[in-house]
């Protein structure tokens, strides 16, 4: 049995949408997502959540959704999750790529498989190539090759999954409050026919917190006058490609699927 642990924004509505059956939906407490849960839990009570998964006879969980690392108060941990509080307390001072491992590491102690989004719903994840009617050029190309090497940068230092990128110079990089914040920030004008670049950190574990994209993403491109959209492939999630898709070409804007590396 599968359970989803389901924060904040599009994803976890889109991945249901995408399995055969529905999956206990799980939140924890402070980030409710778009789905109503079945369960809620605090962090204070994860040992308790564990064995409550078990008990209803999961096996396999999912993360999918944003959640901020939460604060702890001692004065609610119970006793099923004492033991667990110095590596709760580990996770939520890493970065967050370490915090997930951390987290994943205690779920698959207690017996749980953690499965990746894409992998119950492999078709969130396109085929590489150019979907769109808006082509590719040689520019593209090039500052794709240095958006690349741009988020290596910042996935060693654990910073963003993102970058904005035009004639051969990085005009903006993710940080903490996402890839359309930063978006909005160059936009409308100092954005003109950038490129935004999105692929998951090199050394991330892709079982959760694989970057995603969708119809806002491709909306607020277009708004900031972007000349096109290229994602990882394999590396990162299109939700209602559909939509994207038909965002994209009504504003004359490209997606290109780009294989690690360039092809």
């Amino acid at each position: 049995m599968l359970a989803l642990i389901a924060g904040t924004g599009a994803l976890p509505p889109a991945l249901v949408a995408c399995l055969p059956a529905r999956p206990l939906i799980c939140a924890m407490a402070g980030f409710a997502p778009a789905l109503t849960p079945d369960v809620t839990f605090r962090i204070e009570h994860l040992g308790s959540f564990l064995a409550n998964l078990k008990a209803r006879g999961v096996d396999e969980v999912c993360m999918a959704g944003a959640v901020r690392r939460p604060d702890i108060d001692q004065t609610k941990i119970d006793a099923a999750t004492l033991p667990l509080v110095p590596r709760i307390a580990s996770a939520i001072a890493k970065g967050d790529d370490g915090a997930l491992r951390e987290i994943i590491g205690i779920f698959e102690e207690a017996g749980l498989a953690v499965r990746a989004a894409h992998q119950i719903a492999p078709g969130l994840l396109p085929d590489a190539g150019v979907p769109t009617k808006t082509i590719i050029t040689d520019q593209t190309r090039d500052d794709a090759a240095l958006a690349e090497q741009i988020i290596a940068q910042m996935g060693a230092a654990d910073a963003g999954q993102a970058c904005l990128v035009r004639g051969g110079h990085v005009l903006a990089r993710e940080d903490q409050s996402g890839t359309d914040a930063m978006i909005a920030k160059f936009a409308p004008v100092d954005a003109k026919q950038a490129e935004l670049f999105k692929a998951p950190k090199p050394t991330q574990d892709r079982r959760a917190d694989l970057p995603v994209i969708g119809p806002d993403t491709a909306r607020n491109a277009a708004a900031a006058g972007l000349a096109g959209i290229v994602i990882e492939a394999g590396g990162v999630m299109v939700l209602d490609q559909p939509k994207v898709l038909a965002t994209l070409d009504a504003a004359g804007l490209f997606l290109w699927v780009r294989p690690k590396g360039g092809a």
